[in-house]
């Protein structure tokens, strides 16, 4: 297995025989094993690096605070007499999310100029050359001899690719790009904007999508390789049913009766966020 690609996705490997149950002739203290993790994931909390990438205006910033409840990123104020970027770049902004005396070091990469020009060709290129640097660079720390204790881990986690709301299907630009992704990291495809298509749009549009992964061999998160036990399983059968997830972004909070709710006013009512339907 290529130590690169983990936590990536995961390649499929022999089944072991069953090893029978050891007789025990008394307690040993292993069920205070599961404590001491707990207290030691407590203590050094965890690493999570996400990657949005998407057109502009699609409201991966948005949807990023949305999802960790804080002002985890936010996008510059539009200029119009600063040009475009003619490039696409890489920005990362790291935060220490704490909760419940559990801390959480999450790190987002964010990727503007992605999909802005007109000619797109290989745009992605500095993506996944990004993305295999992060797997290259720890694979090299874990080489080491005299390794460090606790090994900064900078690998992409996972990458949330922004679709746009047509309601046709996918583009050829997703379509190039998902394929050569999907080979590197874990990619969850989401509808940008869901609340500008109907529940009939939206549910048409998500049966598209499906058929387009699959008939482009685009094997998204959760692969198959997941499905090794009857509960995974099942849930990752009702998960694959739902993607891509149709997401709405919101960075205010609203009184719904009684209730402080974070969500979007509209016209017509109040959307909570985020959300995704079936």
């Amino acid at each position: 297995m290529d130590e690169r690609r983990t936590p990536s996705p995961c390649s499929s490997r022999p089944s072991s025989p069953r090893t029978p149950p050891c007789e025990m002739f008394g307690p040993v203290g292993i069920e205070a094993v599961l404590d001491q993790l707990r207290i030691k994931a407590m203590k050094t909390g965890f690493e999570f690096n996400i990657m949005v990438v998407g057109q502009s205006g699609l409201g991966k910033s948005t949807m990023v605070n949305t999802l960790f409840k804080s002002k985890v990123w936010q996008s510059p104020a539009p200029n119009l007499d600063v040009p475009m970027p003619q490039t696409l770049e890489l920005h990362s902004v790291t935060h220490v999310i704490e909760e419940k005396g559990l801390k959480l070091k999450l790190t987002v990469t964010d990727t503007p100029g992605f999909g802005d020009q007109i000619n797109n060709d290989k745009c992605w290129d500095p993506i996944l050359s990004y993305i295999n640097q992060q797997y290259e660079q720890y694979l090299q720390e874990e080489l080491l001899i005299t390794r460090q204790r606790h090994i900064p881990d900078t690998r992409v986690h996972c990458c949330v690719y922004f679709v746009p709301p047509t309601g046709h299907c996918l583009r050829p630009l997703d379509i190039e790009f998902l394929r050569r992704l999907c080979r590197t990291v874990n990619v969850v495809p989401v509808i940008a904007r869901a609340d500008s298509l109907t529940i009939e749009e939206r549910d048409a549009f998500r049966s598209r999508i499906q058929q387009n992964l699959k008939n482009h061999c685009i094997d998204v998160y959760p692969q198959q390789c997941f499905d090794e036990d009857i509960n995974d399983r099942l849930l990752n059968s009702k998960i694959r049913e739902q993607i891509p997830f149709a997401v709405v972004g919101a960075d205010r909070e609203h009184i719904v009766n009684g209730r402080c709710v974070l969500g979007r006013k509209t016209k017509w009512g109040i959307i909570e966020a985020p959300i995704s339907r079936t």
